[in-house]
Order: structure tokens, then sequence, then C-alpha cells
């Protein structure tokens, strides 16, 4: 494991990574930026972008500032901690002015990541648009993190590993998603699976579906997925704000998750060499 548990050892990093900067890699890891420095220690960062979601005039799919900024970080926070890194830090770009909208969407995002275990002084940092006038909500979110590469899940999927998807996939406007919602993967679901022995990789589900995500979990682990002939979700659909994600796990954890978890369980398919 690595040796860093202080400021000051990220200081030391700092300063290795400026006088060896040839050390340093960068590559694109799913929708993860991942960045190695040295001593097996990755900087992980994840982003995500929301637009015409909120109460002002010109959104589409209307909900309050608040929850337009609990869903806006939760992708990036999902993305994040699914890979196995720890966060550091968050940011938010935000088009829409301080007073009021800022203030309750920035409100929402310290709220998620309090949910998440993340709460007190979490560094979260970011911008407003008070120049301008806005008719139309814009959020930009990023959070990055730390992780050594023996923790770091995408790509871990093994032989025989069942793939599930927890919770539904929903997305406005075509539905209603709310926080209170026990379809939609919950934080305390989530804290629970990543806790749970013998789930390997881990992947929050977004715009593209369950299907597209399942197919770059298949790349990164080098397997073949064989598919059910007739599942009962929609493989295709969008999942929005991450109201679902999917694991592979061997088949002995499936009890555990489904009686630590909340949210329904589906099973997808499973994994096999892909010789076979």
């Amino acid at each position: 494991m690595t040796n860093i548990k202080s400021k000051s050892d990220l200081i030391e990093f700092y300063k290795n990574i400026k006088t060896n900067s040839a050390r340093t890699v960068v590559t694109q890891i799913r929708d993860l930026t991942k960045v190695s420095i040295g001593q097996g220690l990755y900087l992980i960062v994840a982003v995500d972008s929301d637009g015409g979601i909120g109460p002002l005039e010109g959104d589409v799919v209307k909900c309050s500032a608040y929850q337009t900024g609990r869903f806006a970080i939760r992708v990036p926070l999902l993305e994040i901690l699914a890979s196995g890194a720890i966060p550091i830090a968050a940011f938010d770009m935000l088009t829409v002015p301080m007073k009021p909208y800022g203030v309750e969407i920035i409100c929402g995002i310290r709220d998620e990541l309090a949910e998440a275990g993340f709460d007190g002084d979490f560094p979260i940092s970011g911008s407003t648009e008070d120049n301008v006038p806005a008719n139309q909500t814009g959020i930009g979110t990023t959070i990055i993190g730390f992780v050594h590469k023996s923790e770091f899940r995408p790509g871990t999927s093994q032989p025989g590993d069942i793939l599930l998807c927890l919770g539904i996939p929903k997305s406005g406007p075509e539905d209603t998603i709310t926080l209170d919602d026990n379809d939609i993967i919950s934080q305390q679901d989530f804290y629970q699976i990543r806790q749970i022995k013998n789930i390997h990789d881990i992947l929050p589900v977004g715009s593209h579906g369950i299907l597209f995500e399942a197919e770059e979990m298949k790349r990164l682990s080098g397997l073949k997925i064989e598919y059910l002939d007739s599942p009962v979700i929609n493989l295709k659909k969008s999942a929005g704000p991450a109201t679902c994600v999917l694991v592979s796990c061997t088949e002995d954890a499936v009890t555990n998750i489904k009686n630590k978890i909340k949210a329904p369980l589906f099973f997808i398919g499973k994994f096999v060499n892909a010789g076979q």
C-alpha cells in the first residue's frame, strides 16, 4: 500500500511529480481520467454536466435547484467511488447567479456528498454566472480522488462472475426522478455494495444505458459476456443521473447483495473467458 497519509506526503508527491514529469501518465478509463503519479498511486478525475434541468423558465425538466444540485454531483461521485478511489475535492460550474439558485444548488451538492460520508469541511469550489441573466440552468461538476492501483476496480471482472444491475434506469423528461425513489440506487445502497466481499467491478449506468456500460466492463476485463436471452429490464434505456449500477460478482455474493440493498436487482448475464 502507499505511504501517503497526510498533506505533507501529498506535497512531497507534488514535488516529485514536478521534477520527474516523465513518470506522469494520463489515460482515459471509461468516463474517468486516470493520472499515474508514482508509488502505485493514481489521481482519478470524474466529470459530468446537466442542462435544462431546474427551476428556471427555460428549463425543460422542472425540479428544485436543490434537487438539481443533488443529482448533478451524484454521477461523478458514484463514478469516483465505483473506481475504488477516495474523493478529495469537488467542483461545480454553474450558469446561474449565486442568489438564489446557486446557493440552493450548492446546498444540494453538499447534502449529496454528506450522504456519501463526505460532509463537514470536505473541499468544494466552483463559480457562478452573476453578470449575464440566465433563463436556463446549466451545471458542470467535477470530483477528483486518489486510489492505489491494487484497489482500482475497473477491469477486475473474473470468469464466472455474475453481471447484475442494481436499480432501474430512469431519465427525464420521460421519467420523474425523486430523491426518495426506492427504484433507484441510493448512496446507502452504494456504500453497502462497496463493502461486500467478492464484488469485483462496479460501474454506474448513465445516458448510454446498461448494454453500453456492460460492453465497457467486458472490454476492460478482456472477457466475454453471455447475456440472458430475455432480460426483464430495458438494456438500452438511459439511466440519467446514474439511477442504477452494474456489478460483477461471484455467485455467492448475490444473496448478500439482495439482503443489503433496497433497490431492485436484475440478472443481466455472466462473464466467461473470451475463447468460450
